[in-house]
């Protein structure tokens, strides 16, 4: 074998296994940005954003929300915390928004605070701590 051939195998070797590593890492963070987008907290999060009245005044029916959803979700001894970043398509327009949430003892998530940043970049509150006895029990603030 002469040496540009064995170099021209190493090379090969080396590029599929780094193709193989890169499809397994990717496959990793794909499976676990979906699992976080489908967890009981972005459920919570997506049902109080479909059902939020400023939202929908604002951008129109909640259409669908983006394929991933971005934040953290921290539980420990029974108590948690969540921030999520969701991107909502309404029938008007597209808005980023952020919904931080509370897990309290094996209680249902429920919704502390829920923002949008609008056109301008302003960020526009969806849930008023003061009128939380209009929201339904699951979506109370804590």
């Amino acid at each position: 074998m002469t040496k540009k051939r064995i170099l021209l195998i190493v090379g090969a070797v080396v590029v599929a296994l780094a193709l193989l590593v890169g499809v397994f890492v990717g496959g990793i963070i794909l499976f676990t940005l979906y699992s976080f987008g489908t967890s009981d907290a972005a459920v919570t999060a997506k049902e109080f954003l479909r059902n939020n009245d400023q939202l929908t005044q604002d951008i129109g029916d909640v259409r669908d929300f983006g394929t991933f959803v971005s934040g953290n979700v921290s539980v420990k001894n029974g108590n948690g915390t969540a921030t999520l970043g969701l991107k909502v398509f309404g029938e008007k327009k597209t808005v980023n928004s952020t919904v931080e949430l509370v897990y309290a003892s094996g209680r249902p998530w429920r919704v502390t605070s829920a923002s949008y940043r609008d056109e301008a970049g302003k960020t526009v509150d969806l849930l008023n701590p003061y009128e939380s006895h209009l929201l339904p029990p699951q979506w109370s603030v804590v």
